[in-house]
């Protein structure tokens, strides 16, 4: 296989043999309802996944934070099973169960042993198609909920985060934080939860995939008794990309903590999830923050002792992308900090990377992604994004290509482009903003 393998949404049945040997099959049932499964051989365990196309960005006013809040409200109860219930039939049989909710999709999944898949597909079909939502839960799950963003609230490196996304997104759907604010979960209503739920939780919006010890036949006839009764129709189009976020204005954001480390992230707008240069991308973050022998992992930590962690990160979603570095420093060393990641930037813009560094840098991912796939987690997660995102399935070997296909040339050439773009700076610790504005040579 050397290219990507479309997944039409107007096909109801689509198979292939990866690259590795697996075969992975998928159907469209009439409910809408897309199924995808990758059977790994000599495995004794599968790992499923309830995918929805709805993420944080899609709330609108009067929702902010409603995708979060349902991910957790689903675990508290349906017509046919309490949340004890719930708990005791994962627990029973030594399974894991939990939910994710990113900015673009939410997903509900389980890793359990193969002749427990039964039991999987059908309580989190159950959660998924039958929550109550009931308004005593709700009420409950609330003061979770401003728990879980108390603590989130209480990390200095979560906190960074937030604030380099909401200025690097700033005005953009993509900017709002996932889990909401404690202002808006304190504000929603359930009516708005349910109105969420009933709007984003439609069957042919709904993609089940499966990974591991999984008969493709069995798992598609035990998808289709969950969504049983429900009317036929066809998938559910996949997210259009929407206007893109205005470019980044150069700006820094202070949030001041008593803390004795301070977290900061420097960066700007990335490139989105369709662009053809991201194998470059993974070259260019590997060789300037992606691991050990990093050049900022290196100068910052290694011969100058500023920091213990030091990193770069580059997401992607439809329609934007960031990329930046993560540092974790004493308040004094910010500037000097900073300074490095500068440095490192205009060098690598200037001069581009080494043919040593290209080298370690393709087998560094290379390696990375072949072992990713020895793990059925990550093979579920792949269908799932493959199937919610560019509609189609990148095969290990395609991957492996297009990386080795980069050149020093590309790299040199995407640095220009991305590491000259204003760049935003968000900081939380002990640190007054003004005198880290005249350090870094910032007016206001």
């Amino acid at each position: 296989m050397n290219r990507p393998v479309p997944l039409p949404l107007e096909a109801p049945e689509t198979s292939f043999v990866t690259s590795g040997g697996a075969l992975v099959r998928r159907t469209v049932l009439a409910s809408g309802v897309r199924v995808l499964t990758e059977a790994v051989p000599s495995v004794h365990s599968t790992s499923i996944g309830y995918w929805v196309g709805v993420g944080s960005r899609d709330e609108r006013a009067g929702q902010f934070g409603s995708t979060h809040f349902l991910e957790h409200l689903l675990f508290k109860g349906t017509t046919e099973r309490s949340a004890l219930d719930i708990a005791v039939a994962f627990d029973s049989v030594g399974g894991e169960h939990n939910a994710a909710t990113a900015k673009e999709y939410t997903c509900y999944y389980a890793r359990v042993r193969d002749t427990d898949v039964p039991m999987a597909v059908g309580v989190i079909g159950d959660m998924v198609t039958n929550s109550t939502l009931e308004t005593s839960a709700f009420d409950i799950e609330r003061g979770v909920i401003l728990e879980e963003l108390a603590m989130a609230a209480d990390d200095p490196a979560d906190v960074a985060g937030e604030a380099f996304f909401a200025a690097t997104f700033d005005g953009h759907a993509l900017g709002r934080p996932i889990g909401g604010t404690p202002e808006s979960i304190r504000e929603v209503q359930r009516d708005e939860v349910m109105a969420h739920y009933a709007e984003h939780y439609e069957p042919n919006g709904i993609v089940v995939t499966a990974a591991g010890a999984v008969d493709h036949d069995q798992f598609c006839a035990l998808v289709a008794a969950v969504f049983d009764g429900a009317a036929a129709a066809s998938p559910l189009a996949r997210r259009a990309a929407q206007p893109a976020a205005d470019p980044v204005e150069s700006s820094l954001r202070v949030v001041h903590r008593p803390t004795e480390q301070v977290s900061m992230l420097r960066g700007s707008q990335g490139l989105d999830l369709r662009d053809d240069r991201r194998p470059v991308l993974s070259v260019l973050n590997a060789v300037l923050g992606g691991g050990m022998s990093s050049r900022l992992f290196q100068e910052v930590r290694e011969r100058r002792g500023l920091a213990y962690a030091v990193s770069s990160f580059a997401p992607a979603y439809l329609d934007n992308g960031a990329f930046g570095v993560y540092a974790g420093c004493a308040p004094d060393n910010v500037a000097g900090v900073i300074d490095i990641i500068d440095g490192e930037f205009a060098r690598m813009a200037d001069d581009g990377i080494t043919d040593g560094e290209l080298r370690r840098a393709k087998g560094q991912i290379e390696g990375a992604l072949t072992l990713s796939l020895e793990d059925s987690d990550a093979r579920m997660t792949r269908l799932g994004r493959a199937e919610l995102g560019t509609g189609e399935f990148t095969d290990l070997a395609t991957a492996l290509e297009r990386v080795d296909r980069v050149t020093a040339a590309d790299v040199l050439d995407l640095s220009r482009d991305l590491l000259t773009r204003p760049t935003v700076t968000a900081v939380v610790g002990d640190v007054q903003r003004e005198r880290l504005a005249v350090a870094l040579g910032i007016d206001g």
